[in-house]
């Protein structure tokens, strides 16, 4: 069966809800967000809200990228646009174990200083339903905003929150760039993508 001619589209506003559930189903197993919220009544509770606050204006910007049946969705902001993280900060204080709480906030924070300086796209999010993966979503997701970050000759960074998911970035072009981890909270991987048939100096950046 080929997988070459996958429908990937922009959601709308309407249909974020089966994107953020997408994410959800696929970040069941995620490092943070189960040191987020290690219960499972928790997790389901509180991780569609702070995915819609991680995923900020992207149906504004049509970045939020679906396949065409929600099996699959990327969550995508463009260079200048943002999370909301006054929204993320409250959902984390309201919900995160008081022993977790600390570690998590300061873990964020780091994240946001790992950024690149320089206008980029920026990755929050990607996941496949359980039930999909191993089909090549996650891979055509992908492919479909960098064609776009090549277009554009843009910057496009990411976290991996799972070490086993680092070979798949490095697979569509990223490269790891350092190492968050604070306290007992998880390991995280700053991962950056230059854009294809470019040659940029990023230290002449800093």
């Amino acid at each position: 069966m080929s997988h070459a001619s996958i429908e990937i589209r922009s959601a709308t506003a309407e249909e974020l809800p089966q994107a953020v559930g997408t994410i959800v189903a696929a970040f069941v197993a995620d490092p943070p967000a189960r040191f987020a919220w290690p219960s499972a009544r928790d997790y389901l509770q509180t991780m569609p809200v702070a995915t819609r606050a991680f995923a900020g204006s992207c149906v504004d910007h049509g970045t939020a990228y679906v396949t065409a049946d929600f099996r699959g969705a990327a969550l995508w902001l463009p260079p200048g646009a943002q999370a909301d993280n006054a929204a993320l900060d409250k959902v984390f204080r309201d919900s995160v174990q008081r022993e977790h709480l600390d570690d998590l906030l300061a873990t964020f924070e780091r994240m946001e200083m790992s950024h690149p300086r320089e206008a980029h796209w920026y990755l929050p999010q990607i996941g496949v339903d359980p039930t999909a993966q191993g089909q090549g979503l996650g891979a055509q997701l992908m492919r479909h905003a960098l064609a776009r970050c090549d277009e554009e000759q843009a910057l496009a960074y990411l976290e991996a929150s799972k070490p086993e998911n680092i070979p798949f970035y490095q697979g569509h072009g990223f490269e790891v760039i350092g190492e968050i981890q604070v306290g007992k909270g998880p390991v995280i991987t700053p991962m950056l993508r230059m854009p294809r048939h470019a040659v940029r100096d990023m230290r002449s950046s800093h």
